[in-house]
């Protein structure tokens, strides 16, 4: 069997077209090498011990390796296409390197931006999420939890709780998985969470119609037994009351934060005669633009006849018109939060991260204004 020629100078070259620069040889082994790329492979052409290979291309294990070392072996590993196995590492550590992210409604727009700032902070760890949805449906929710437990992710995180979803949370928290909530908390859990200031948004959302000179005004409530919409709802109450104006009181709520919901709930304000409030809090903007559709179609124009404010500050409220005054929450800033949250209780489970509150801010526009006279 011939002798594989070795490199003489450091400097052999493949042939290359005329005019082009000579493309540098591979290492020893690579361009004949079939399968995945394993790290043996990579020890021999970098003529290093296999341990070296695994501590420089292991995040947590690389500060153990010589910077030139590391750097060495790195170029080589580029230069093979060797990818990391992380199935075969994450055995080792008892860890799959994923984190489920359950939410409500894919459908809703206010999701997208928080589930991009959870994957942005998940990679920079070398974390994927595994994404999936209750479809708002609290029966629902146990399901998917023990579906992705059994998947062995390394931390869960919930965006679709409702406040009788509880006993299931604390059922997996007791499993010594790392649980987080994200934007509707379960106060009586006691787990870790990210959430937005409700009660400062419903306070917020009350005072700036209140400041328009408003003095008869109603909620279109979301969910009863969500926690976000409970406290904006009972928020806006409170500075409605010690105004001392009027709130009517709808008696419903949306059974989820809908379009269609929305809708259903401003013709059942409308059903009740003339004697109708002059301005709307709808507890999201889903339902704030139900709303705005069916008082178009009553002949109401708004805000000349009825002011509507909502909450979220979706992506194109702005557009509508009138363009909403809403409640604005920072999803993107809360998807990141929780992600950074949940990599911390990765990394240390027996000390859970500190619950976070993010403030609200009101968005000014069109479709709130003094009453009408």
């Amino acid at each position: 069997m011939g002798a594989r020629a070795g490199r003489t100078d450091g400097a052999s070259r493949r042939a290359a077209p005329d005019g082009a620069a000579p493309a540098p040889e591979p290492p020893a082994g690579a361009a004949e090498h079939a399968g995945p790329v394993t790290l043996q492979d990579v020890a021999r052409a970098a003529g290093v011990h296999y341990s070296t290979v695994s501590r420089a291309l292991d995040p947590a294990q690389a500060w153990r390796v010589g910077g030139a070392t590391r750097q060495h072996v790195e170029t080589v590993a580029q230069q093979m296409g060797y990818r990391r196995h992380l199935g075969a590492s994450g055995l080792k550590r008892g860890r799959t390197h994923t984190v489920a992210v359950i939410v409500a409604d894919l459908g809703n727009p206010f999701i997208a931006p928080v589930l991009r700032g959870i994957a942005n902070r998940l990679e920079e760890s070398g974390l994927m999420p595994l994404i999936t949805e209750t479809q708002d449906d609290p029966a629902r929710l146990a399901r998917v939890l023990n579906h992705v437990v059994e998947r062995r992710v390394d931390a869960v995180i919930v965006t679709a709780a409702r406040l009788g979803n509880a006993p299931i949370l604390l059922d997996i928290a007791h499993r010594r998985i790392p649980l987080l909530l994200a934007d509707r908390n379960v106060p009586q859990t006691g787990l870790p969470s990210c959430t937005h200031d409700n009660d400062a948004g419903g306070t917020l959302a009350a005072r700036h119609l209140l400041d328009l000179g408003h003095r008869h005004l109603v909620q279109l409530p979301g969910p009863q037994d969500v926690s976000s919409f409970v406290d904006r709802g009972a928020a806006f109450s409170r500075a409605v009351a010690a105004a001392g104006a009027v709130e009517l009181e709808l008696g419903d709520a949306a059974r989820i934060p809908s379009l269609r919901e929305g809708q259903r709930l401003a013709r059942l304000l409308l059903a009740r005669g003339p004697n109708r409030p002059t301005a709307v809090f709808a507890q999201n903007d889903l339902i704030a633009l139900g709303a705005l559709e069916v008082f178009g179609d009553a002949g109401l124009r708004c805000p000349a006849d009825i002011s509507v404010v909502g909450y979220d500050d979706l992506p194109q409220v702005d557009r509508v018109t009138p363009p909403l005054t809403t409640v604005r929450l920072h999803g993107d800033e809360l998807g990141r939060l929780v992600g950074e949250m949940t990599v911390a209780a990765i990394a240390a489970p027996d000390r859970p991260p500190s619950s976070l509150t993010l403030p609200p801010r009101l968005m000014v526009r069109a479709s709130a204004a003094a009453p009408p006279g």
